[in-house]
């Protein structure tokens, strides 16, 4: 049965609360197993992973959902699996916690040439060193200009986030093929900087996008108990993990450090308690022009999707367009011909929203 849920857009400023029109959540698919992300090939397929290693080809117009094989070596285990799946250009991108021999896997990305049967695909980064943790993978993809950002956890490592030797706790920048770009941190000043790096100092950044209207990469990041943020990625930059704890403590309460001090990246809004920020995007469409340039992000634990509105890196507002409706939010897109987005939650469906 179709399921169709109107929504009340509850609006939050300093003192006010106010509601708008009910745009429209219709379920469009339905019945998948722990699913982590989806990118659309076109207007009317979809590749969707599921965590625990399954990758299908979805067509959202008549319901069909066929299974793709694939190579990768992958270890699920805790929050790691098949996590992002990127489509363009005729390639297929994917990251994954890679099966790195004695309960240790790393964060990596491989890249295959679209087939609707079978994908092969070859490694084109590997986070360095491997762990021996199920938390925190990162794992967001983006390209700009041809140059593809990853965003590697740290793994629940803490500190390793600090030390630019090692990926983990990183924005990664490199080619499409995996090569190194010549103009990354490591060849201008951060000269002990692993050549892959871009920013330092991120715990678990699972939202990434990129901007269509100044051009910039923006992502969210969960904090620990409390210190959820979102901000923009920025060159050779520090966000400061786990110097600062973002206005969030450790899980046990105790003190990390503090919200931000000068010498970090600063980030644009923060939360705290959490709420879990998962994906991100920053719209463009049709369907809602007054979305235009806002921040959407999705979140797990607080069930929420939440628009954010900000002018060069300042906060503006931010406004719930729903919360509690339809479980926990892992991945948003959005389909470009129309503006009508789309919404993948752990529950196993597939949600559109629209006027």
């Amino acid at each position: 049965m179709k399921k169709i849920i109107l929504i009340s857009i509850i609006f939050i400023f300093q003192f006010s609360i106010s509601i708008t029109k009910e745009p429209k959540l219709e379920e469009i698919l339905s019945g998948l197993k722990g699913p982590w992300s989806l990118s659309f090939i076109d207007d009317s397929r979809l590749l969707i992973t599921e965590k625990s290693g399954n990758f299908f080809l979805a067509n959202i117009k008549n319901k069909d959902l066929s299974e793709i094989n694939h190579n990768l070596d992958i270890l699920v285990d805790g929050q790691g699996g098949l996590l992002e799946v990127l489509y363009f250009d005729k390639n297929v991108f994917v990251s994954y916690s890679e099966d790195r021999g004695k309960g240790k896997s790393s964060t990596s990305v491989a890249r295959a040439s679209f087939n609707n049967k079978e994908l092969k695909f070859k490694n084109i980064f590997r986070a360095e060193p491997p762990i021996n943790s199920g938390y925190h993978f990162g794992s967001r993809l983006v390209i700009k200009n041809n140059l593809l950002y990853i965003t590697a956890g740290e793994r629940g490592e803490g500190m390793i986030a600090q030390d630019p030797t090692k990926h983990p706790g990183s924005i990664i920048r490199i080619h499409l093929d995996g090569k190194i770009p010549k103009d990354n941190p490591k060849f201008k000043d951060k000269k002990n900087w692993l050549p892959e790096i871009f920013q330092i100092g991120v715990r678990n950044p699972q939202g990434m996008d990129l901007s269509p209207f100044d051009n910039k990469i923006y992502l969210t990041n969960h904090g620990a108990k409390g210190g959820d943020w979102f901000g923009e990625a920025r060159y050779g930059e520090n966000y400061g993990w786990k110097i600062l704890g973002w206005g969030g403590t450790n899980y046990t309460g105790t003190k990390i450090g503090p919200k931000w001090k000068p010498g970090f990246t600063k980030a644009i809004k923060y939360w705290v308690p959490s709420i879990a920020a998962s994906s991100m995007v920053i719209y463009k469409g049709e369907e809602f022009k007054e979305w235009n340039g806002d921040a959407l992000i999705t979140s797990l634990k607080d069930q929420s999707l939440r628009r954010i509105k900000f002018k060069e890196n300042n906060f503006i507002s931010e406004k719930i367009i729903f919360k509690g409706l339809i479980g926990r939010i892992r991945d948003i897109e959005i389909q470009e011909s129309t503006g009508k987005i789309f919404l993948l939650t752990d529950q196993g469906s597939i949600w559109k929203l629209q006027k």
